[in-house]
């Protein structure tokens, strides 16, 4: 199998009850970043409990391991309600949605991960979930059909997506808030990972924290990952101090560099360096010479060393940047393609 990457953004268990448990905040004050998502959130929680009314549907998009799921446990937690929580891949029919709408009280939050996967017979009953908080279920079929209409308690839909230009027009237009999670600045890392460093009682130094929220790829999940993996390691091959140390040697057991790199980043900008001559080339081609899957390197890869100034994405293929040669990748001269050469 192949390995884990602890630079992955995407959940991985047995990581996610620690992170759903202890670390996760308990207030919407507590919530470090994304400071217009938590404004506009603040003024729309106080005015629908002035009202009386169950909160607004809320939309959520940006990549994963930003606080997605955490922001609805959150506006549960200031309704005073329950939030359920359940992703679009697992309603694979109408009665899987109906199941859990029916026994939603008023006030309750429903969180559709990755709902841009929804099916479309799960996504009509949505429409009318939504808008009048009621569902026509049909059952049985042909002649003997019939339609059973249940009413639901007002309720608030999140939904969340890494993919917004997925969702279809209908969808998206019904919700009444909707807003873009951003990657977290170095400041904001530090400050997650100094609360969490106290709710897992350790004392760690300030320039280990500062050189984990610097590796951490401005994302929160990450972030604390590499904190539990130092740890273990500080635990096991040191004397329990999280100092420079022991974060230096940790992260370098992990193959995390300094640039916030792992072993599959920096091979694929070597591999574009010294095979294809820097670019630009295919990313089908690239991918086949490095062995992995295009899908994993276009959605797990490329978007950080975008992010960061590495690479760029032409219409003729992926190329290095001046930064990225800045770091070391520069093209060979043996490469299969020039640096002006097409991708092919």
């Amino acid at each position: 199998m192949p390995r884990e990457r602890i630079l992955s953004a995407d959940a991985q268990p047995p990581d996610d009850p620690v992170v759903t448990g202890a670390l996760r905040p308990r207030r919407l004050a507590d919530f470090v970043g994304q400071r217009g998502l938590i404004e506009r959130l603040g003024i729309a929680i106080e005015a629908v409990r002035g009202r009386g009314e169950s909160m607004e549907h809320l939309l959520l998009h940006g990549p994963p391991g930003l606080g997605k799921t955490t922001v609805a446990h959150l506006v549960a937690a200031e309704m005073g309600t329950r939030a359920y929580i359940t992703s679009g891949p697992a309603l694979t029919k109408g009665g899987d949605l109906v199941g859990t709408l029916t026994k939603m009280q008023a006030g309750d939050v429903l969180f559709i991960d990755e709902i841009h996967r929804l099916p479309i017979a799960v996504e009509e009953y949505v429409y009318s979930a939504m808008e009048d908080f009621r569902i026509d279920f049909t059952l049985d079929g042909g002649l003997h059909a019939r339609v059973v209409t249940y009413q639901l308690q007002p309720f608030c839909l999140i939904g969340a997506t890494t993919r917004a230009g997925l969702l279809t027009g209908a969808l998206r237009s019904r919700f009444g808030i909707v807003h873009h999670l951003d990657y977290y600045g170095a400041e904001d890392l530090e400050r997650i990972l100094a609360a969490a460093a106290t709710r897992l009682a350790l004392t760690v130094a300030p320039s280990a924290l500062r050189t984990l929220a610097s590796r951490s790829r401005g994302t929160p999940r990450i972030a604390l990952r590499l904190l539990r993996r130092v740890r273990d390691f500080a635990q096991v091959r040191g004397d329990g101090a999280v100092d420079d140390a022991a974060v230096t040697a940790a992260l370098a057991l992990e193959q995390v560099d300094e640039h916030g790199l792992d072993a599959l980043d920096r091979t694929y900008l070597a591999t574009l360096a010294r095979t294809y001559g820097g670019g630009p080339v295919g990313l089908e081609t690239l991918a086949a010479t490095i062995g992995e899957d295009a899908r994993t390197l276009e959605d797990v890869v490329e978007p950080y060393l975008l992010q960061q100034g590495l690479l760029a994405r032409t219409r003729q293929g992926r190329c290095l940047t001046p930064r990225s040669t800045d770091l070391g990748y520069r093209p060979s001269e043996g490469s299969l393609l020039p640096a002006t050469g097409t991708g092919g």
